[in-house]
């Protein structure tokens, strides 16, 4: 974007700020939009105060700690069942008072069919949509406040109402949370409508522009920017004494230097006091939601640069004095870089101060399921978010856990989710990147779930207000008894005097990086889920399958096809150019449903036809084959080919009796005879 057009930006976003002191009294559409996207909103006590709870589908058999807490049946539930019109509607949320609903995620909204929004009691829907549509982009709202990330869709539209609020869907197979607002009675609210709507167009594509261009401050304002730079011993600490106030950290960036970066930034902690109260101690990479390492996204609140730059947006006002300080437990030495840019700022007794904690453990045993706490606070504030990084020991799924809030003091938490990955906005324990301004993975190592993982949430018109307490659980359920490692960031904005757990349990001995074990692995073996797909028959299926049940397979995964019939084939390239006589051995596995195949490399036949139906009458059912000579071939000028057919069907085989797994292959130099 040139200069000139970043000019005409900022000219337009000051005179759209400047007519926000112009709207009505109460909380409107367009006013809940520009809050969205408000930074320093969120660094004061909201005014009108607010609640924020949750409907979900999680499992109603988890009444208390006592009964059915880990219940996991977190799809198809809903508050009741109504007919309207001739139709069965599933109801998901029904709730009275003024308020507004300000973020709302499904896994599998095409198992909801139509979702219809009754607002105010009345029995014309507001929007009446696919909730695909509505959630995925294809409505009247677009990315990125609707969109798909990770699997996961999202919306963030605000939807207020006046009187009240009623959800349905007219199917009732499916996964959701819908988060929302309710101010007290009397709250001057103004209701959506597809008229309100329209005429709030302009705001709209202010706010999505704004957010599309995530990871920066657009608001022009007089900064000033403090800088430090150089060595930092082991065992060392630097601080930086800002400007007297009242002022504002609007910006903050790290860089650190170090022949160890993953090392490095968690290694090295980020303490600040704000008016001689220390609100916060956290690892550097975890601070800015890179978890372990530096992991390049850019967010609303936070970013991350391929050089190390690690950069927040987190408003963080102080009355009189503040301190940002950089100690160096790593374990060797380290450079490092501190930027910090304030501006002032109007202390009242609205004002919060910024608070980070950070708690890991591991490891963690999965053989029990258990709550988790990420923190717990006393006193009055606003929660606003959280980071999650993790080291899974296998491809096995980590995260069926819910999280559980409780706010001021509650016996049920009102906000129970669905799933860890459902609370991040993302689904199905995708294992691939994605970054949004609220939600992001910006780390996950792979095959599947194996290794390190780093998954946060921010919130916006979404942040949890408590007047007493809060405490933020996640469950530990894990599909495999193995030990994890959980290291888990917060962010909150608090009255001064509040206090929480963290600040308390310092863990200086904890900012290891935790690793893995060496994985089961074919000796010499190429494993085939690293292979090229050249071919395969037409309605053939195929995936990464994880060991959910086979401790064998090599490298904790191996590549599954869902062959239809006989006569399927796939075709895959070997990586590896070989020279010279080879013998061939593979390893597959062995399932109930699997079938009888034939390898081919190269064009030609290895060895006979090889079952891989496994009965399982008795004992696992998933089962390594153990290594298969299929005999000796020359390789060409070329990677070799591999082709697997499927010849046929053991006659005890379920259905369809077709599938295979892949797991690895060798190929050992053979000796060419004396001519």
């Amino acid at each position: 974007m040139s200069r000139c057009a970043w000019r005409a930006m900022l000219v337009a976003l000051v005179a759209w700020s400047g007519a926000v002191a112009e709207e009505p009294a109460g909380i409107t559409y367009e006013s809940l939009l520009r809050e969205l996207v408000d930074r320093d909103a969120i660094a004061r006590w909201p005014e009108p105060a607010y609640t924020c709870k949750q409907f979900s589908s999680f499992d109603r058999r988890s009444k208390s700690p006592q009964e059915n807490w880990f219940a996991n049946a977190d799809a198809g539930q809903f508050l009741r069942e109504e007919q309207n019109a001739g139709r069965t509607e599933w109801v998901l949320m029904d709730t009275e008072g003024p308020g507004a609903i300000v973020r709302f995620w499904s896994a599998n909204p095409d198992g909801a069919g139509t979702i219809r929004i009754y607002l105010d009691g009345s029995e014309t829907p507001a929007i009446e949509t696919p909730l695909s549509d509505l959630l995925g982009g294809n409505w009247r709202v677009g990315a990125p406040l609707a969109a798909i990330r990770g699997r996961g869709w999202n919306l963030y539209l605000p939807i207020p109402y006046a009187k009240s609020c009623k959800v349905t869907a007219d199917k009732g197979k499916f996964y959701y949370q819908i988060n929302y607002r309710t101010y007290p009675a009397g709250t001057p609210v103004e209701t959506f409508s597809m008229d309100v709507f329209e005429k709030g167009l302009p705001v709209l594509r202010d706010v999505t522009v704004q957010l599309q261009t995530v990871g920066r401050d657009l608001q022009p304002r007089p900064m000033n920017t403090m800088h430090q730079d150089g060595p930092l011993p082991q065992e060392k600490a630097v601080s930086l004494r800002l400007p007297a106030g009242p002022r504002v950290v609007r910006e903050l960036t790290v860089r650190l230097r170090s022949e160890d970066l993953a090392k490095a930034y968690r290694g090295v902690v980020l303490n600040m006091t704000f008016d001689g109260e220390e609100t916060a101690w956290c690892p550097v990479g975890d601070f800015f939601g890179s978890g372990v390492g530096v992991n390049v996204f850019r967010s609303w609140w936070q970013k991350v640069e391929a050089d190390g730059s690690m950069t927040c947006y987190w408003p963080m006002p102080y009355g009189q004095s503040a301190t940002v300080t950089l100690e160096n437990l790593a374990g060797g030495p380290v450079e490092y870089d501190l930027t910090v840019r304030t501006a002032n700022w109007k202390w009242d007794d609205r004002s919060m101060h910024f608070h980070s904690t950070w708690r890991h453990e591991h490891p963690i045993s999965t053989k029990e399921k258990k709550d988790w706490n990420y923190v717990a606070v006393t006193g009055q504030g606003v929660y606003a978010g959280d980071m999650l990084a993790l080291l899974n020991p296998t491809t096995v799924w980590w995260g069926e856990g819910d999280e559980k809030i409780y706010v001021d003091g509650e016996s049920f938490p009102s906000h129970f989710g669905t799933g860890t990955e459902d609370y991040y906005g993302y689904a199905w324990g995708d294992w691939r990147f994605f970054a949004g301004p609220f939600h992001a993975q910006p780390r996950v190592d792979g095959p599947v779930e194996l290794g390190h993982t780093t998954v946060f949430r921010s919130r916006s018109l979404d942040a949890i207000p408590f007047t007493k307490s809060l405490k933020m659980d996640m469950e530990v359920w894990h599909h495999r008894s193995v030990e994890v490692a959980y290291a888990a960031t917060t962010w909150y904005y608090a009255r001064p005097g509040a206090t929480d757990n963290r600040m308390v349990d310092r863990q200086k001995t904890a900012l290891f990086v935790p690793e893995l074990k060496p994985l089961n692995q074919v000796p010499g073996g190429i494993e085939a889920e690293g292979m090229e797909i050249v071919s395969m028959s037409p309605g053939v299926e195929y995936k990464v399958e994880a060991a959910w049940h086979c401790d064998d397979l090599s490298s904790a995964a191996q590549l599954w096809f869902g062959c239809k019939q006989k006569g399927d084939a796939v075709e895959l390239r070997c990586p590896n150019v070989l020279t010279g006589p080879q013998k061939a051995i593979i390893h597959m596995t062995k399932y109930p449903d699997y079938g009888i195949v034939q390898v081919s490399i190269d064009g030609k036949p290895m060895g006979g036809p090889i079952d891989l139906c496994n009965p399982a009458k008795e004992g696992p059912s998933l089962i390594v084959t153990g290594p298969i000579e299929l005999g000796t071939f020359e390789p060409g000028p070329r990677e070799p080919l591999i082709r697997i057919e499927v010849t046929g069907s053991n006659p005890e085989a379920k259905e369809p009796g077709t599938y295979f797994g892949f797991d690895a292959i060798v190929f050992e130099p053979v000796a060419s005879e004396p001519k």
